[in-house]
């Protein structure tokens, strides 16, 4: 009997916990990417610096600018596209880019479906749990030219609960 083990974060941000279970079998580089990140350390501080409502917030960028980030592997690496997954309800999980095969360490949720991102960016999980942080983030006031939110909110620390890559 082959009993499949829940891949997931928990991400303690200053809003509240936001739990994430990922679609390892479905995008194993995009997940081993994101684990391994959250295993060093690298998203610890990170500001939420785009937050659109109704659409997204992205966070990832150690910099804060959303110009910066890279993957374990040094580089951008490439798209993971499945028709079983898609941006279709509040709390996807995606990888943000700039154009394709240009994946990093930036990441983002969605506020809402937003079907135009299907084919375009990497889904590697949903919300289980910590819904109501969302809600928290899509409230928050931003500047309104460059979405970036008025008050710093932070992830401070992540929890892996599963890591098939760990080991």
């Amino acid at each position: 009997m082959f009993l499949s083990i829940l891949q997931a974060v928990t991400l303690h941000s200053d809003l509240g916990d936001i739990k994430i279970e990922l679609f390892c079998e479905r995008t194993p580089r995009a997940c081993e990417n994101f684990l391994a990140l959250c295993a060093s350390g690298f998203y610890n501080g990170c500001v939420f610096h785009r937050n659109i409502k109704g659409f997204m917030v992205q966070t990832g960028d150690p910099t804060g600018t959303g110009k910066g980030g890279t993957s374990i592997w040094g580089r951008k690496f490439e798209d993971e596209f499945s028709e079983h997954l898609k941006h279709n309800v509040r709390g996807v999980v995606s990888m943000a880019n700039n154009g394709p095969n240009t994946n990093g360490s930036q990441f983002f949720f969605t506020y809402a479906k937003q079907p135009h991102l299907d084919m375009k960016y990497t889904v590697f999980g949903k919300i289980i749990d910590g819904l109501e942080t969302l809600d928290e983030l899509e409230k928050l006031p931003v500047n309104e030219k460059t979405f970036r939110p008025l008050t710093e909110t932070r992830i401070k620390d992540v929890t892996i609960h599963a890591n098939p890559f760990a080991g």
